[in-house]
């Protein structure tokens, strides 16, 4: 006769779950109880503020008055960001004439989505469009003064189509930069390494808001006396230097990482330089830095914000003017626009790492070590 034992352990499930991730030891049992009090504490006065009445909340839903949000314990005043989210969106854009940035968001994601998607054909008819084509249909139809359309100086644009096309410009521009910086910085020219050295120096050194005020503030006083250049491209040009910089020095990790084999195999194919670093090295170099990459990406989205202090009108700038309309003025007004400006920074940044994940896996070949 075989003696009983007791059961076997659950090892799967929710409550093996909890017993091996939450309940192993006393320590972690004790964090497990703390965090939920913490919880506990925490969420319910967040989701009153938050959520709208029908969803059991305190705020204030679209289509609420400003007297409703003025009301003792009120939570968000939705109602004021359904009421002006065309400011949040163009900023001082004409309003007879936002079919124009419409067209420009459109436009915008029926190219990019393709481009994301690695099983849509077509890739070079797409990166040609997107790259090259697109940029320039956007800035006609965004500027004006041509075909009849009427002229929007760059002063009036604003919210987060200032927000996006600093973000997009900077994003795309600084690529092909930060790829010629990073083999300019492995060269075995010593000019262009010294020059490559120096500038990504030179930049990683001074701060975003110092390259800002410098463009914007300082630049005109250097130049020829009758000379102008827009504010918004000086921003756009400040912003891509400074994030090429960052990563030249992302993707020169990512060239050393490579085994010296790489190297020596793509000479022995006798292949140019360019051929054998287009080919074979920066394919699996960039592969291996993609967190890196969107990470700076990351960084550049959000400090697009910074443009707010040399007078460019983004869309945290757009949110704290928005903030001063007395016409919606309650003690709500001010968070809930820096809320909603915070959900779309998060949904933008949020995007990127996820697709960033998704890329990862995608090209995993097993050369983890």
């Amino acid at each position: 006769m075989i003696a009983p034992t007791t059961p076997p352990s659950r090892s799967d499930g929710v409550i093996a779950w909890v017993r091996r991730n939450l309940l192993s030891t006393p320590s972690d049992a004790l964090l497990t109880l703390i965090g939920i009090i913490f919880l506990l504490w925490a969420i319910p006065p967040i989701y009153n503020f938050v959520m709208p009445t029908f969803l059991g909340g305190h705020a204030v839903a679209p289509g609420g008055t400003v007297e409703d949000c003025r009301v003792l314990g009120a939570g968000a005043c939705w109602a004021f960001i359904s009421a002006r989210i065309t400011f949040f969106i163009y900023g001082f854009y004409p309003m007879e004439e936002y079919w124009r940035p419409n067209i420009v968001f459109g436009l915008g994601a029926l190219l990019i989505i393709p481009l994301l998607i690695p099983r849509v054909p077509f890739k070079i008819i797409n990166a040609v469009l997107f790259f090259v084509v697109y940029p320039v249909i956007c800035f006609y139809l965004l500027n004006g003064g041509v075909f009849g359309m009427r002229p929007v100086p760059t002063e009036q644009w604003g919210g987060l189509l200032v927000t996006l096309i600093i973000s997009m410009v900077g994003i795309i521009c600084s690529i092909p930069l930060g790829i010629l910086l990073a083999l300019g910085r492995q060269s075995k020219m010593p000019i262009i390494k010294t020059l490559c050295v120096m500038f990504i120096e030179l930049w990683r050194a001074v701060p975003l808001i110092t390259v800002l005020f410098m463009a914007s503030i300082m630049l005109p006083l250097f130049m020829p006396q009758g000379t102008s250049v827009d504010k918004l491209l000086r921003a756009l040009v400040g912003v891509t230097l400074f994030a090429s910089a960052y990563l030249a020095e992302v993707i020169r990790g990512g060239l050393q990482a490579l085994p010296r084999g790489q190297y020596e195999a793509a000479s022995s194919l006798g292949l140019s330089y360019w051929k054998s670093m287009g080919f074979i090295i920066l394919p699996q170099a960039l592969k291996h830095v993609i967190p890196g990459i969107v990470n700076t990406f990351i960084a550049l989205f959000k400090d697009t914000s910074l443009v707010s202090i040399v007078g460019i009108f983004d869309l945290l700038n757009a949110s704290q003017a928005a903030s001063a309309d007395i016409n919606w003025s309650s003690p709500t007004q001010a968070i809930t626009g820096y809320l909603f400006a915070g959900f779309i920074f998060w949904a933008f940044c949020f995007a990127m790492s996820r697709y960033s994940i998704y890329m990862e896996r995608r090209l995993d070949t097993g050369h983890k070590r």
